[in-house]
């Protein structure tokens, strides 16, 4: 399934998991580094397995990734969400705004592959 053609979800979600690996160096730099490593995990998870879709097996193999991508995104949103509540944590408004795009972008993805 994989093409040479540019793919949205693909881009958007490897730019994310660069701005992950910024932010959570920025969480380990003031010693939370049991949130940069939740994060780290979650945040950098969501294109391993949006690009392991783009190689599915078959239609129901590229909504499960897809599904599994869609959850680490899920936990991905909480940890950012905790980060800017937490008192002595950084705000991250930019990458919560981001992670609720990409959710919207692969729940698209989802139901429309599922028709």
């Amino acid at each position: 399934m994989q093409t040479n053609k540019e793919n949205l979800i693909v881009e958007l979600t490897f730019k994310f998991a660069l701005a992950i690996i910024v932010f959570s160096e920025t969480l380990e730099k003031i010693k939370k580094y049991n949130l940069a490593n939740q994060l780290f995990k979650s945040g950098t998870s969501i294109g391993a397995n949006v690009r392991e879709a783009q190689n599915a097996e078959s239609k129901n193999d590229f909504i499960h990734k897809m599904k599994i991508a869609a959850k680490e995104a899920d936990e991905t949103e909480y940890w950012l969400l905790l980060c800017n509540e937490a008192v002595n944590y950084p705000d991250c408004p930019e990458l919560i705004n981001d992670i609720q795009s990409i959710q919207r972008v692969l729940s698209k993805i989802i139901s429309s592959s599922k028709s």
